[in-house]
């Protein structure tokens, strides 16, 4: 996915509008509308500024790299994580595992 429709999708998820968007980044509501049709892209300056505004990370804004699918919570749980001693590290993911198998086991037999 391309950076603009990556900024418009995120912000109609927040139910933000251009106008609101340009405002909480401080930049113009013409830029925002360049952005999301392809017609610009944002500097790296104001890519920040935009990934702040939906706490994304610029991985995220892009659609490239190793955290590309995640949000800053996430990363920062995954982060925190990584921490934890071994064993708290293993009970986690056991917890999570499961949880997962659980999930994905519903989702078959549904």
């Amino acid at each position: 996915m391309n950076i603009g429709k990556c900024i418009a999708e995120l912000r109609k998820k927040h139910s933000l509008s251009q106008s609101d968007l340009a405002k909480k980044t401080d930049i113009s509501q013409v830029m925002v509308g360049k952005y999301e049709r392809g017609d610009a892209v944002p500097s790296i300056e104001v890519s920040k500024k935009i990934a702040d505004a939906f706490e994304v990370s610029l991985d995220y804004l892009v659609g490239e790299g190793i955290n590309a699918s995640f949000d800053k919570k996430t990363v920062q749980r995954l982060q925190d994580i990584q921490s934890l001693d071994n064993d708290t590290q293993n009970m986690l993911f056991k917890i999570i595992d499961t949880i997962i198998r659980d999930t994905k086991a519903k989702k078959a037999y549904a």
